[in-house]
């Protein structure tokens, strides 16, 4: 009976090990595709464009009377406000939603929607400047 009760104890440890380390980090980065850059744009255009703009510049006619302003896209990554041009942060982001704007959370689309979403939004960004 204890080795029973010891079999369920070093079990459990390490079923909630394991649901501890999937399920408080971000996934792993999928590789950027065509077919996942063509899924976002479509995702873009419905969801992130009367906000965010059809340019990423936050300009959006949805986005105009927001306040705050939408987040522009156009600037370097590594100057975006909450990611400073980590990709995992922007997936992040899009997952949560940002606190106080109208940035709601889109975690009903798909893990691969949102990686698709990533990479959309990061294509508007400018290049770093050169020093």
């Amino acid at each position: 009976m204890k080795r029973f009760v010891w079999i369920i104890i070093v079990g459990s440890f390490f079923l909630l090990s394991s649901l501890n380390t999937t399920l408080g980090q971000t996934p792993k980065i999928p590789k950027k595709t065509p077919e996942l850059l063509t899924q976002g744009k479509k995702l873009y255009e419905t969801n992130c464009a009367p906000c965010h703009g059809a340019k990423g510049d936050g300009k959006g006619p949805a986005g105009v009377v927001l306040k705050p302003p939408p987040r522009t896209f156009n600037l370097p990554l590594s100057q975006w406000t909450y990611s400073k041009g980590e990709l995992k942060k922007v997936f992040e982001v899009i997952t949560k939603g940002t606190p106080n704007t109208a940035m709601v959370k889109w975690d009903h689309l798909s893990e691969q929607e949102r990686w698709a979403l990533v990479y959309v939004v990061t294509e508007f960004a400018a290049p770093p400047k050169k020093k």
